[in-house]
């Protein structure tokens, strides 16, 4: 059965995550699972019984908590729940193929090191990942990144049926001031201005075209930039209620971590971010 999964321990910021997710499953139609893991605090050789029996109810309350505002925001909506041990990155990760929308809520950057729960949830799961960091307007505007790969259309798809649930306007955002941006490696490109304008604006609008097609109410409009495309969406995502990108564009190298740009909005952008796979199949 599909749902969307959202990771609740009780911090302002879950309780953030958690009211964007009631509204994504209310508007998909989908149950919301609410997620929680509970581990124990200490070394292995301090367990005892009782302690792990009180961490865990600890949790129970927690997670409990949890449904209740969930249901509270929206009594109509399909709650589920799911306890887990262990840590919350691997909680959400596990929570089956069904699973449409994991949503988790943000921390200040300085906390997102390589090891934090978003950024692993983010560059391993294999469905859209929403990083919660603001709540939404009524006239909301969806800002994506295009840069013509695999990843960047995934995003598209994404950001336009967000834009198109939710009524709100969309800008596609092409930064191509960067090697990896330009289509096909053509760094002769970067000499040419004209040239490289022309080449990578057939990219942009063939790439938005088929999503006007599909959503033909969805207020869109494209922008090409020649400046470094981590830059243009960061700016871009100062007037946005949510930003998507692909984990991994165009300039991509690794597969264990989004790429640079996924990675600095993620920790910079002042909207809630999301963090959509390369589609396979």
């Amino acid at each position: 059965m599909s749902h969307v999964v959202v990771g609740y321990d009780g911090t302002s910021e879950s309780e953030r995550a958690l009211r964007w997710a009631v509204e994504e499953a209310r508007l998909r139609r989908l149950p919301l699972t609410v997620c929680h893991a509970w581990q124990w605090p200490y070394p292995i050789e301090f367990i005892d019984r009782e302690g792990v029996a009180i961490v865990r109810r600890m949790g129970e309350h927690m997670l409990d908590q949890g449904v209740a505002l969930a249901r509270e925001l929206a009594p109509g909506l399909k709650v589920l729940k799911r306890l887990d041990t262990g840590g919350p990155y691997l909680a959400l990760l596990n929570q089956g193929p069904d699973a449409e929308l994991i949503v988790v809520g943000s921390h200040p950057p300085e906390e997102m090191s390589v090891g934090s729960t978003v950024l692993r949830v983010a560059a391993r799961a294999d469905i859209p990942v929403a990083v919660v960091r603001s709540g939404p307007s009524r006239d909301g505007l969806v800002v994506v990144g295009v840069d013509g790969s695999p990843g960047a259309d995934a995003a598209l798809a994404f950001a336009f049926e967000e834009a198109a649930l939710r009524g709100w306007r969309l800008r596609a955002v092409y930064g191509c001031w960067e090697p990896g941006a330009a289509p096909d490696g053509d760094l002769s490109l970067f000499g040419d201005e004209d040239k490289l304008r022309h080449v990578c604006g057939c990219v942009l609008e063939r790439a938005v075209a088929p999503w006007l097609v599909k959503y033909p109410f969805v207020q869109a409009v494209t922008s090409l930039v020649l400046r470094p495309p981590r830059e243009v969406l960061l700016e871009a995502a100062e007037g946005a209620t949510l930003t998507v990108v692909g984990s991994r564009g165009a300039g991509a190298v690794g597969p264990l971590s989004v790429g640079a740009t996924s990675d600095a909005l993620l920790k910079h952008a002042p909207c809630t971010t999301t963090i959509v796979p390369r589609r396979v199949g």
